[in-house]
């Protein structure tokens, strides 16, 4: 018998383990991320009933995979931009409930006689929610439309930037076993210093390189390369000091803003479930009941943190920022579970060694926990709200909706904050692109030159070019003319106005000198700061073209994808309950073929339909006269109850009026090319019969990286045509197995 190695029969057991308990847990409607924790617990060290994993270094490794795998996975979710237009009221709302559940959680610890490294980490692990069980709830329930859901995506899409944070500040803690706010302050500088650094360059040249590729890209050579990248940057990032699961979710945060994102999520589904399985299977190996029972209490100070802490926390976060009491309860109770980040903040400490064999088996317990409880927790937030408001005074709920309508009216943001967040943000990014240059040339260019005069001056002079456009971009890039001019206009405010605009030349000229004092000496330097800054005066007008082309680059790259999805964002409605949920429009509808004058919708449902987007048409405040048809999305403004009811309707009419399977005659989109030797070449659409032999449609033709939708029949079939078809998915096979 042919020996197999330990590895290969760890991975039959897991995967055949992980398989039968997934599809358990599915037939019992209970998140499938649970049944693969308890699988591990099943092969693991710790239960002997059936066999068990042997080669645990092994499995360490894909464990390891499976969270970069994990983290790329929510990258592509997650998105800078996204986080760009989060609200305040989600910005308010997260860091009051992370930053008091992580308080509460280390306070709770050291209460216990913890260490400070173990109540940090037990703070950071309870701190995060699940955004993975969190979405599968909203699925489940049946409340994706419901105003409280955006809110809750947006303080996932804030925590999740926390938890990055979290795990550098925790590393750095770790290691100098103590709060020593100078590694502290480094470490986060650094941080900010490379997220600026990859995001800005990921930004300006991966959109360009995937469009130059693109007749070469496919599903496979694209999933190939978005990992190659995925993996230079786990590799980038665990070099500059970083977890490499960091770097695995600032790649797939850059990738998210162009516009083969979604191929990329769905090529790239399949290895994460692969992974994330073995992932979360070998956190479940990790569970020892006897530690767990030994600990028991402080499971349930967890537990209890999550469950009534977290929840009040957010529910104070979200009444700050101005949210009606139904909205801030639903929200605070949606978000009493941890999920992926707490494992892995967890298995940081373990790699590290830092922290007590203990926690992970904690984490994992209330994780399992919580999870359970989640639905529930979602359902109770109704009747939890109408309890809290039976219970308030009548002048404590009139204060609170009194200041929530406040505190929801649009205020324009005053001038020098507009000027100020401008400036600041031009500083840091532009300063972290110049200081880039500077030790590239310094540390990489530098030492392998001659070191002759001339060589060194030529150097300069290169580096000085290519500092050039950003050095003008720092010193006078300008926005917002509209503020500069209202404060010029007050003589008071000319002065700290004027020091503003100096400090900025000055920080250009101070890079100058630096580089330029390395370069040669000191006196050299200074001469030369004059000579640089009097010929970049004289060409500022070029410099500032050359800016311009360079800015263009980088808008186009970052719009690229809302400019091809043609999204139009409608205005938020606040002062009232309404707001905007999308649904699309079934075939079975009773108001289907009419105008949205004869389908009585508002008369009906008391909603407003504010867009239908029809394919990539958009039509935005539609008429009374407007049709609607089959799978229309429309944009429906209304309360939570009435879109709730709504929604109730579409389905319940989908459900009672949809054919059943065996009456579907099954019509599939599938595509193949034609290979030098297809007797379809030479020949037309019409000539072929092809599509009276598949009861179908020839839909498109890719040819050379062109497409051709809806081809006339007289169209003749070359050879490389990549043919999609829609019809009998058993005719179209018999006709792809003959033709590829």
């Amino acid at each position: 018998m042919q020996h197999l190695s330990p590895l290969i029969n760890d991975l039959a057991l897991i995967l055949i383990s992980a398989a039968f308990v997934s599809l358990l847990f599915k037939k019992l409607k209970q998140p499938v991320v649970l049944g693969y924790i308890i699988a591990g617990f099943l092969v693991g060290p710790n239960f002997n009933v059936f066999p068990t994993v042997v080669d645990n270094e092994s499995i360490k490794t894909w464990a390891e995979i499976g969270v970069i795998f994990l983290l790329f996975g929510l990258g592509l979710e997650f998105s800078f931009k996204k986080m760009m237009k989060v609200g305040g009221v989600a910005v308010i709302t997260a860091l009051i409930g992370v930053g008091m559940t992580m308080f509460t959680g280390f306070f709770i610890a050291n209460l216990l006689g913890w260490n400070t490294i173990d109540s940090l980490f037990l703070g950071g692990i309870l701190a995060i929610a699940s955004t993975t069980i969190i979405i599968k709830a909203f699925d489940e329930l049946g409340v994706k439309s419901q105003k409280f859901t955006g809110i809750v995506m947006g303080i996932l899409v804030i925590e999740d930037i926390v938890a990055v944070v979290l795990m550098v500040v925790l590393s750095t803690v770790a290691i100098s076993r103590s709060f020593q706010g100078i590694d502290m302050v480094y470490s986060i500088l650094k941080l900010i210093f490379f997220l600026v650094l990859w995001f800005v360059s990921g930004i300006y040249f991966l959109p360009s390189l995937l469009r130059s590729l693109r007749k070469l890209l496919n599903e496979e050579t694209l999933l190939i390369l978005s990992l190659a990248l995925c993996f230079l940057m786990v590799v980038l990032a665990a070099n500059a000091g970083f977890s490499p699961a960091l770097g695995a979710f600032i790649m797939g945060s850059i990738l998210a803003e162009t516009t083969k994102a979604e191929k990329i999520e769905h090529g790239l589904k399949s290895l994460q479930s692969l992974f994330g399985a073995i992932f979360f299977v070998s956190v479940g190996m990790l569970i020892d009941p006897n530690m767990l029972v030994e600990h028991a209490f402080p499971i349930f100070l967890a537990t209890l943190v999550l469950l009534i802490g977290k929840p009040l926390f957010v529910i104070t976060g979200a009444l700050i920022s101005g949210q009606p009491m139904k909205v801030a309860v639903q929200s605070g109770m949606s978000l009493s579970q941890i999920g992926e980040f707490s494992f892995i903040i967890a298995t940081l400490g373990l790699t590290l060694n830092v922290t007590s064999e203990f926690l992970y088996p904690i984490a994992v317990a209330v994780s399992v926990i919580t999870t359970f409880t989640t639905p529930f927790m979602i359902r109770l937030s109704s009747p939890m709200h109408q309890l809290v408001e039976k219970s308030l005074p009548e002048r404590w709920k009139l204060k609170l909706t009194n200041y929530s309508l406040g505190a929801q009216k649009v205020t324009e943001a005053s001038d020098w904050k507009k000027l100020l967040r401008f400036y600041l943000s031009n500083t840091l990014i532009f300063s972290v692109v110049i200081i880039t240059i500077i030790l590239a040339s310094t540390k990489y260019v530098y030492p392998v030159i001659s070191h002759s005069y001339v060589s060194q001056f030529i150097h300069a002079l290169i580096t000085l070019l290519f500092l050039s456009p950003f050095l003008w971009a720092l010193a006078f890039r300008t926005k917002h003319r509209e503020a500069f001019a209202n404060i010029w206009k007050k003589p008071s405010q000319r002065g700290p106005l004027m020091a503003l605009m100096i400090s900025r030349l000055a920080l250009a000229i101070f890079y100058i000198g630096f580089f330029l004092d390395f370069m040669f000496s000191t006196l050299v330097a200074f001469i030369s700061v004059l000579l640089v800054i009097t010929i970049l005066l004289l060409l500022r007008r070029r410099i500032k073209s050359f800016y311009s082309k360079i800015e263009v680059r980088f808008l186009n790259n970052f719009n690229q994808r809302e400019k091809e999805q043609a999204s139009n964002p409608m205005p938020l409605i606040n002062p009232w309950d309404s707001h905007i949920a999308s649904f699309e429009l079934n075939p079975y509808l009773s108001f289907i073929g009419k105008t949205l004058e004869a389908s009585q919708l508002r008369e009906t449902f008391g909603i407003n339909v504010a867009s239908i987007k029809r394919g990539d048409l958009i039509i935005n405040v539609p008429k009374r006269s407007e049709m609607l048809y089959p799978n229309d999305i429309l944009s429906i403004i209304g309360t939570d109850e009435q879109l709730t009811i709504f929604r109730d309707f579409i389905e319940q009419t989908k459900t009672a009026k949809e054919p059943t399977v065996d009456n579907v005659h099954e019509v599939t989109l599938h595509h193949f090319t034609l290979s030098e030797t297809s007797n379809l070449i030479g020949r037309s659409i019409r000539e072929t019969s092809i599509r009276e032999l598949t009861h179908g449609l020839v839909v498109g033709i890719e040819r050379d990286g062109k497409r051709i939708l809806n081809p006339e029949s007289n169209l003749i079939f070359m050879s490389g045509d990549t043919i999609w078809l829609a019809g009998d998915e058993l005719r179209i096979q018999v006709i792809m197995k003959e033709q590829v």
